[in-house]
């Protein structure tokens, strides 16, 4: 090869070098600006803290009326009336409390066991079963951000099956609950989501004391009245959301 088609072979070389390093540079660059314009991707734990803290919010963002409805259906096994499928049935709400503490709503029992989980605020209302016959209360208790409230559950069962009725009766004047005082209180139930632990207790309208034991159709309207309280209003303050996504924007 002559000197000139040696030193023309190097210039082609060379050339060929620098447009290589020269696109690698711009992909590299392309995929930063990509990188930087794509929405930035939250860690698992920054995942949780965000959901932790927008359930936490919930009660107070959402109206009274959303988190007890005017109706709520509640189911009677078929086991109870040895039918082909379950009744279901609607209770009405008679009134919704003002925000309270643990302690003004609460049994002392109840009260102890959240109180050490950090309860700062229970919202409660009481509602009529379908024949009007029934009462119930039933009781969100907030709790911070990040509690692990199942573990509340199993502490507030035992005081429960030890015959603490855990929650305060809330009656209301001029309806079926008027009389419902701490003494008509015949069952509980509780269960929990979130920062929320949700409680509720029945009861008759009237003096009967003692007959929800005695009659399994009776106890079991009583309990599907009860937790049909509780799921409907942890259905609502429960529910976990999607999951966060950062918005586009760089510096998001």
């Amino acid at each position: 090869m002559t000197g000139r088609g040696c030193r023309g072979g190097l210039r082609t070389l060379a050339f060929s070098l620098v447009l290589a390093i020269g696109l690698a540079g711009l992909a590299a660059a392309a995929v930063g600006i990509a990188h930087r314009l794509l929405p930035r991707q939250f860690t698992p734990a920054q995942q949780r803290q965000i959901i932790d803290w927008e359930m936490a919010r919930r009660w107070r963002t959402l109206p009274a009326g959303a988190i007890f409805p005017t109706a709520v259906p509640y189911t009677v096994p078929a086991a109870a009336f040895h039918g082909p499928a379950g009744l279901t049935l609607q209770a009405q709400r008679l009134s919704i409390g003002s925000p309270e503490s643990c302690s003004a709503a609460l049994t002392a029992a109840a009260a102890s066991v959240l109180d050490r989980s950090g309860c700062s605020t229970v919202l409660r209302a009481t509602y009529l079963d379908a024949s009007g016959s029934m009462v119930a209360t039933v009781v969100v208790a907030v709790l911070p951000a990040g509690t692990a409230t199942g573990k509340v559950v199993p502490a507030l069962r035992r005081a429960a099956t030890a015959g603490d009725r855990l929650v305060d009766t809330f009656p209301v004047a001029g309806t079926g609950a008027e009389g419902f005082t701490d003494s008509e209180r015949q069952l509980s139930y509780v269960s929990a989501a979130g920062p929320y632990v949700f409680l509720s207790t029945a009861g008759f309208t009237d003096d009967r004391g003692g007959v929800v034991s005695a009659d399994p159709y009776v106890r079991a309207e009583m309990t599907g009245l009860a937790s049909g309280l509780v799921g409907a209003a942890q259905q609502v303050l429960g529910k976990q959301p999607s999951r966060p996504v950062c918005p586009g924007a760089p510096g998001c």
